[in-house]
């Protein structure tokens, strides 16, 4: 009986694929250098002066003289008479029965009472051991000094959370995760140093939005992913998925006349400055909200072409386009109900008080507290669906001209090197269509059965 042997020395690329090697990496960079460049020069030209003289907003953290916000520990939470109408008991009325939470103070001194608001005594949040802001009236009351409760200190869990959330993704992905959170940590400074102040000097919103997201996606992809022709492709990708949710977002804020009006933040803005638009936000929202989704699966597409391309070369730019298509249609499923799931979660109080009224479900959908959810679904997922076959294309384009990370020697089956022919058989049994994978396994199990043995 024969024996195979496999070839030790790893072949060399010919003169004609390292040509195409460069002219694909040159057709890339002449893409997205040129892209880079101009929107650096944007960047510079709508980066904010930081000039909010215009802006009026009342701090509701500011106080008059003789009051602060102290922290305190909760001893103790009881039902009792409310400290703040000691006016009215001494003028001969009745004291108003309130829930307390006997708080220790954090710089020492004596328990004091402090006053829980009604709405939040209803759900029984304010616990003993709980850390929590109040309000100190002590030196502006006359006779007892009120506490009214503000808030919970929330430091310890929050930070917690952050850092569990740091070891986990470091822990799983490694020097990769590590990358992608110092990016993310840059995208968040991109976002409060250039996209919110430009939006409150009145900066043109869809510039403004376009311009940060891409330079996020310039530093995030390529920090977190390395330079390389898959994390190009990707940004294409990405790029393309950005300017489609943008055309739309602009079509959408006007046609559905989103005005944000009724919401009291968006009051408390419009009377902050001439200047605001809540329009203008709400636009570039749209732009910014379907970042994360759309650089996730815009990542995932490129990559899968790679890996689908290392496992069987030969495998021909059609065929290799359409197994990846099938990984990015049910990609496409699951991301379509993560951006309606994430969104109706945030607006869950929302839909709760809306689905109370007595309202046909269209007209709920498209009232005014609805709206803006809707559209952002809508116009975010649009733009994600169209990126998936484009950043596909272009993937398959790419790697068909560069080649997988690393080609090694041809054995005598005709497998590349590094890929075992169960491997191989796999992706190809993907790659094809349900009827022609059947036969190619059959044929592969008869070829395997007059194979003579070792």
């Amino acid at each position: 009986m024969g024996h195979n042997h496999l070839h030790a020395a790893e072949s060399q690329p010919s003169a004609s694929a390292i040509a195409t090697r460069k002219r694909a990496t040159l057709l890339l960079s002449a893409i997205l250098v040129p892209l880079g460049v101009v929107t650096l020069i944007a960047m510079v030209l709508l980066w904010p002066s930081g000039d909010r003289s215009s802006l009026s907003v009342a701090n509701p953290y500011a106080t008059a003289e003789g009051v602060s916000f102290d922290r305190g520990t909760v001893r103790e939470v009881g039902e009792g008479d409310c400290p703040s109408s000691q006016t009215t008991v001494d003028a001969g009325g009745t004291a108003m029965t309130c829930t307390i939470a006997y708080t220790q103070p954090t710089l020492g001194g004596d328990i004091i009472p402090v006053e829980v608001t009604p709405e939040l005594a209803k759900t029984n949040a304010v616990q003993a051991g709980d850390e929590i802001r109040y309000l100190n009236l002590a030196n502006v009351m006359q006779g007892a000094a009120p506490y009214v409760f503000v808030d919970f200190v929330r430091s310890v869990p929050i930070m917690a959370l952050a850092v569990a959330y740091a070891v986990v993704v470091i822990a799983v992905a490694r020097w990769r995760g590590l990358r992608a959170m110092i990016g993310l940590v840059g995208a968040l400074v991109i976002l409060a140093q250039f996209i919110l102040p430009g939006l409150v000097e009145g900066k043109p919103p869809l510039l403004l939005g376009l311009v940060g997201s891409v330079v996020i996606m310039y530093g995030v992809l390529y920090f977190a992913h390395g330079f390389s022709a898959r994390t190009s492709t990707a940004l294409l990708g990405t790029v393309f998925g950005l300017g489609v949710t943008a055309a739309l977002a602009a079509w959408a804020t006007d046609a559905a006349h989103l005005t944000g009006v009724g919401d009291e933040n968006a009051y408390t803005l419009v009377n902050a400055s001439d200047e605001l638009s809540i329009s203008s936000i709400i636009l570039c929202g749209l732009i910014i909200s379907g970042l994360g989704v759309l650089n996730d699966v815009t990542i995932t597409q490129s990559s899968s072409v790679w890996e689908l391309y290392e496992l069987a070369p030969n495998t021909s730019a059609r065929r290799l386009f359409a197994s990846a298509m099938r990984i990015g249609r049910d990609h496409i499923a699951s991301t379509v109900y993560t951006i309606a799931f994430a969104y109706a979660g945030a607006a869950l109080p929302v839909l709760i008080l809306v689905s109370l009224y007595d309202r046909a479900l269209i007209d709920t959908l498209t009232s005014g507290e609805l709206a803006e959810e809707v559209v952002r679904t809508l116009v975010g997922s649009i733009g994600l669906v169209l990126a998936i076959p484009l950043t596909t294309l272009l993937a398959v384009l790419v790697v068909k001209a560069v080649g997988p990370r690393a080609m090694g020697g041809r054995h005598d089956d005709g497998t590349s090197g590094g890929v075992t022919p169960a491997a191989l058989a796999t992706a190809e049994a993907h790659a094809l269509a349900p009827g022609e994978r059947l036969v190619a396994l059959g044929e592969r199990r008869a070829r395997r059965a007059a194979e003579p043995e070792a």
